[in-house]
């Protein structure tokens, strides 16, 4: 701690020399790259370098006399922890008592020198970048400045751009061609009065062209920019990315290539009358405009037409989740028979479950790292086990898995919480209000169209009725080999206006997590399926996509109903059919076991 404490201090004495230079009270670091991304390269890992935080979410704040980083309830603890010893103070958001940043701005920069506070506009979408400025200046009269990129100073070993290969996504996963996908984005693009289109997002411009990578952690994307014109496209990337096979698919598919360096410039160059930005996706730098084009402000299209997966893309999923769900069967056998011996850990069982799916074919990496949770632990949402924090496994209690994998035909994501022995009766009650919540989702019908918003109730209303609650989302989209979290649609409290339609993924997640005790979670990946037309118009179900046993030692069968114990009986039932002609004669009489119909 001593050693993170030294180093931590040094790069803020560092940080603040050149704030000085510059004129400014206060440097704000976000946790986003030039391109928006959830997860980013280490090159723009900044509020983890000045802070110690490597949590995916928060935002570090730096004056010249104090610090603050604000997070979500998911990484309290461990914020807490990482940042023990170092100048910046914890702001837990959503708690009553936390201000925002711009009023702890105000109060905090009340007698400085200056009002001005910096933020690389290469890392803040243009969206937000004006809500901050508009904030800063109700608060207390602060104003931003964006046009610094001040880790380049400091950050004197800072990584580069990523310069790993980028590889063709076979058609015979993509299901359509980049010339299909391109024709439908300019005809898009066309509705919105745009002439052509900046697309930064990462995973956008891996879908677009049917091309994939591995710059970013678990995440099968490249750094590029794209810009898309009513007749031509162009990838700006680092030239050292590509092979000779990628160039000349790019060239048959009528993309051109330029310098990832060269956006701002091609921006400038920019003849077309109109862009189409995209506000909440592009960065405040990009977004400024530029040449002789007019800036069309609207949302980008492509991010819902990913979300909308096409006939290879849902058969690619079938066949990824029956050999994750192979892979979840040999773990969960396993893991039965190895805790009573008593040699395992959050951290073994973590590996094993690697070992195993990448066994299995098309195996790519894991879409995110695993969560292995045990007994209190759970009670952390997004707690990962660390050598520091590593606990052995118990013949009693639960265990939290949420896990995932990237195949080349499907990406998986996956929560069992796992009966390891005896359990209390709080946590079977936990346990089956939980389960309830997932199966009335699951086996939800619903409109066409409607929102996740209007479907997150459902699957709330059996612990709300016992004054229980989970403060994240229900459910979010999951990529086709692409990132594991997805939109634009979302199954969530806070409002989501994108329609739900047929051929969407969403996951069906809820919990219950109680604090130093334990937690709970359930989770499938669904597939949003027609279900009936009537003169009331298109009706919608959801179609189980996740092939794994869900624990039935932990129910209070006196809790289910008759309608969600036949709705459990026969997602068991379809695991069973499903992965029993792949499994060897012992792991099928175990799967046949652990999914026999519950009375």
């Amino acid at each position: 701690m001593t050693d993170t404490k030294n180093t931590i201090a040094a790069r803020l004495a560092a940080l603040r020399e050149e704030m000085q230079r510059e004129g400014l009270s206060a440097f704000i670091f976000p946790s986003a790259d030039p391109h928006m991304s959830e997860y980013v390269p280490e090159r723009w890992e900044g509020r983890k370098w000045i802070s110690g935080f490597d949590g995916s979410a928060g935002t570090a704040v730096v004056t010249l006399r104090s610090a603050a980083l604000w997070t979500d309830s998911r990484y309290f603890i461990a914020a807490e922890q990482q940042l023990e010893g170092t100048e910046f103070q914890l702001m837990r958001e959503r708690m009553e008592s936390t201000p925002s940043i711009a009023d702890w701005l105000a109060r905090e920069l009340q007698d400085a020198d200056s009002t001005e506070v910096g933020i690389d506009g290469m890392c803040i979408a243009k969206g937000e970048a004006e809500g901050l400025k508009a904030e800063l200046r109700h608060a207390g009269g602060l104003t931003l400045r964006t046009n610094l990129d001040i880790l380049n100073r400091v950050w004197t070993d800072r990584p580069p751009v990523p310069l790993n290969k980028v590889e063709i996504h076979p058609l015979e996963y993509a299901g359509e061609s980049v010339a299909e996908k391109l024709c439908r984005i300019r005809t898009e693009m066309r509705h919105a009065g745009a002439s052509c289109m900046l697309v930064t997002q990462l995973d956008d411009i891996a879908w677009t062209l049917n091309l994939r990578g591995t710059d970013v952690h678990c995440t099968p994307v490249f750094v590029a920019w794209l810009i898309v014109g009513e007749e031509s496209a162009t990838l700006y990337i680092k030239e050292e990315k590509l092979t000779p096979d990628v160039v000349d698919y790019l060239h048959a598919e009528g993309v051109a290539i330029d310098e990832y360096d060269n956006i701002i410039a091609a921006l400038n160059e920019c003849d077309a009358p109109t862009m189409l930005v995209d506000p909440y996706t592009v960065n405040s730098t990009l977004a400024q405009p530029r040449g002789n084009y007019t800036v069309v402000s609207a949302p980008s299209p492509i991010p819902t037409m990913k979300a909308v997966k096409n006939h290879t893309e849902r058969e690619g999923f079938r066949r990824a989740m029956e050999r994750d769900g192979v892979a979840m069967v040999q773990f969960l056998k396993w893991l039965e028979e190895a805790v009573p011996k008593g040699s395992e850990t959050e951290l073994t069982a973590s590996a094993k479950l690697y070992q195993l799916r990448a066994e299995q074919p098309k195996f790519r990496d894991i879409s995110f790292d695993t969560i292995a949770a045990y007994a209190d632990h759970a009670a952390i949402v997004h707690y990962e086990p660390t050598p520091l924090t590593d606990v052995k496994l118990e013949p009693k209690g639960l265990l939290l898995l949420d896990s995932g994998a990237q195949y080349s035909d499907g990406t998986t994501d996956i929560t069992r919480t796992i009966a390891l022995g005896d359990v209390t009766d709080r946590e079977r009650r936990v346990y089956t209000l939980v389960l309830k919540g997932h199966l009335a989702l699951q086996n939800l019908c619903f409109p066409r169209s409607a929102s996740g918003t209007q479907l997150d109730a459902v699957a709330r209303t059996a612990m709300w009725r016992e004054g229980m609650n989970f403060m994240h989302g229900t459910g979010h989209g999951v990529g086709s080999y692409l990132s594991v979290h997805e939109g634009p649609h979302q199954i969530r409290q806070e409002y989501r206006g994108a329609p739900m339609v047929e051929g969407m993924t969403v996951t069906d997640e809820p919990g219950l997590y109680l604090d130093g005790r334990f937690g709970v979670r359930i989770e499938n990946t669904l597939l949003t399926v027609p279900y009936v037309t009537t003169e009331f118009g298109r009706f919608l179900r959801f179609e189980p996509l996740t092939l794994c046993p869900i624990d039935t030692k932990p129910i209070i069968s006196s809790m289910l109903s008759d309608e969600e114990r036949q709705c459990l009986n026969a997602y068991h039932a379809m695991v069973y059919e499903r992965l029993a002609p792949l499994l060897d004669e012992e792991h099928r009489e175990w799967l046949a076991n652990k999914t026999k119909a519950m009375e």
